[in-house]
């Protein structure tokens, strides 16, 4: 008997150190991409962006954390206190629950699943009530209405990532996001399923609520939504969320379309460099491309939005979706399953 607590004992510590060696590069991360995305907005707007915190404001983001730290917390005095303080909770501890299943490597995740896929399906899918209850327990109408388009918004663009996802997985015949990444060994899906992996892509936007989608913070007319009540840290773990959101969905296109931690060709030099190296630099170009897209494109109309949700995305992923299976289907390449 206490041979198996002391294995359940050290297989209780194995976890918690794997999720530690996860979660704290994955915070420093998150501190860094508001870094980066200052000075990409200054490149593009032509001026300096952070440079007084430390040499080239590289300590800026400590800076930040610690302003945060130290503010008081105001609960508006006709909210619910107890669901205010949750909802962002919520919000920050989906996003980073979400990464136990991804994989920096081959075999490197702290929870390599079958059903990896799934997993992050019902992740992205709770999602939602963090900014549902942050919007109905301000006791705002500005933080309700920018909850509700919040939510209308995530679904919409869920139903479509779902279908690209699918796409994929016809294709691969395993819902191991391992198994996802080897099947593109030959050739990364982003060149046969080219039109999904835009559509993925700019669903991942709107799923994140990033420009040009960023709605749900619309400074000219719901003066910054769902959190327009919060301060301090409550604060800052909704925008360590929404940041920790942006690296998951690009680790997801690499993935899923970018052939994860797999050199873009298979001979030297390309394969000197180890896989997590050549994961980072591929969520390193899509989290490029988020911060390239909010500087040069100016925010949709909520029917825009929709309508690019329902009329567009829905229709062209579900038609992908049949497409892939019959030409898999006729040409005799439907994976099955082991």
């Amino acid at each position: 008997m206490g041979g198996f607590f002391s294995t359940v004992a050290g297989q209780i510590i194995l976890t918690f150190l794997e999720a530690l060696a996860l979660i704290v590069p994955l915070l420093i991360a998150v501190a860094y991409l508001t870094y980066a995305e200052r000075k990409v907005l200054a490149a593009v707007q032509l001026r300096k962006g952070p440079n007084v915190v430390g040499v080239f404001g590289l300590m800026q983001p400590f800076a930040d954390a610690l302003k945060m730290i130290f503010k008081e917390t105001v609960i508006p005095a006709g909210s619910n206190r107890v669901l205010f303080i949750l909802a962002p909770m919520i919000t920050f501890g989906l996003a980073v629950l979400a990464w136990a299943v991804i994989p920096v490597n081959n075999g490197w995740a702290i929870a390599d699943i079958n059903v990896g896929i799934l997993y992050l399906f019902a992740i992205s899918s709770l999602g939602v009530y963090g900014i549902i209850i942050a919007g109905w327990a301000s006791n705002s109408k500005y933080a309700f209405l920018g909850a509700l388009r919040s939510a209308a918004q995530m679904v919409s663009y869920e139903v479509s990532i779902g279908f690209v996802m699918v796409s994929v997985l016809l294709c691969v015949g395993s819902l191991n996001l391992n198994d996802i990444v080897l099947a593109q060994r030959n050739v990364w899906f982003c060149v046969p399923l080219f039109p999904m992996f835009i559509v993925f892509f700019i669903s991942a936007l709107a799923e994140t609520n990033r420009a040009p989608f960023d709605l749900p913070e619309g400074e000219s007319e719901i003066v910054a939504g769902f959190f327009v009540e919060y301060s301090a840290m409550a604060f800052a773990l909704f925008f360590l969320g929404e940041y920790a959101n942006m690296i998951l969905m690009s680790a997801l296109t690499t993935i899923l379309f970018l052939g994860g931690w797999l050199s873009p060709l298979p001979f030297a030099p390309f394969t000197w460099l180890p896989g997590p190296i050549w994961f980072i630099i591929k969520i390193l170009i899509c989290l490029f491309v988020f911060l390239w897209v909010r500087a040069t494109f100016p925010r949709y109309r909520y029917d825009q939005l929709m309508r690019l949700g329902w009329k567009v995305f829905l229709p062209l992923s579900l038609g992908w979706l049949v497409l892939t299976a019959a030409v898999l289907m006729a040409t005799g390449w439907l994976p099955h399953a082991a």
